[in-house]
């Protein structure tokens, strides 16, 4: 065991006294840093951690934050619904629809893992931090407010003058993007008119108008020769004389 050192020189008595008035003197003439909130706000760091946005369009609900919070602070509700096939001859599909998403405040430690471990980017950092309550039961916010909050969260720097826009802004011009095309064409088959089978009508008989025929003058036509075909006279038998009957006798 090693015996502490000994002060070196001798102190008098007020020392201490006296150093505190000498710092009190040098601050006396600088000029003031007080920040007058809350008419100020405060200038934070882009990176605070004030309170936990949801951007409802990325959840799937897979429930990978709700199991991997330490508090267990995380309320998420849901069930599942059956989505027509996208073309004709498909299989229906079946996805999980959101319907509870809450955060207790009063248990969340800000510790980070709900945010580090989502899969598709639906939960983040928001710099807000006045939400205090007056009763604890209060601090336990829902979507609605954790999706207010969500427009609060500063946008990521750019890694490079020519970086690509971040994926959180493309998704939701790409959810917003989707949603006018389905509420145009909605419009567009509510204003089209129905069909009308035309009536069939029958066609009117019309008369043929008489068509005089014009006179046709016969060609003269000149007779030909016939010579007369040689006829050959057929030879003659001569016919034996008949006796008498007297003869006979």
């Amino acid at each position: 065991m090693t015996a502490s050192p000994q002060p070196s020189g001798r102190s008098f008595p007020g020392s201490g006294l006296a150093k505190g008035l000498a710092v009190t003197l040098r601050t006396m003439t600088k000029k003031t840093v007080t920040a007058q909130y809350p008419e100020t706000q405060p200038d934070l760091p882009p990176r605070t951690r004030g309170v936990i946005g949801l951007f409802e369009e990325n959840c799937t609900v897979c429930m990978l934050c709700a199991r991997e919070c330490p508090d267990w602070c995380i309320y998420i509700d849901s069930h599942k619904e059956t989505v027509p096939p996208a073309a004709p001859g498909g299989r229906e599909r079946s996805r999980n629809v959101l319907d509870r998403f809450a955060i207790d405040f009063s248990l969340c430690m800000y510790c980070g893992i709900c945010i580090e471990v989502c899969p598709f980017d639906a939960l983040f950092w928001s710099p807000e931090f006045e939400y205090a309550e007056t009763d604890i039961r209060d601090l336990t916010h829902e979507r609605d407010k954790l999706r207010d909050w969500m427009w609060t969260v500063p946008a990521p720097p750019a890694l490079v003058p020519a970086a690509e826009e971040p994926k959180e802004y493309a998704a939701a011009r790409k959810s917003a993007d989707r949603t006018a095309a389905q509420q145009a064409a909605e419009a567009a088959t509510a204003a089209r008119p129905e069909p009308t089978r035309p009536e069939p009508t029958r066609p009117e008989p019309t008369r043929p108008e008489p068509t005089r025929p014009e006179p046709t003058r016969p060609e003269p036509t000149r007779p030909e020769p016939t010579r007369p075909e040689p006829t050959r006279p057929e030879p003659t038998q001569p016919k034996p004389d008949r006796p008498e009957d007297g003869d006979a006798r």
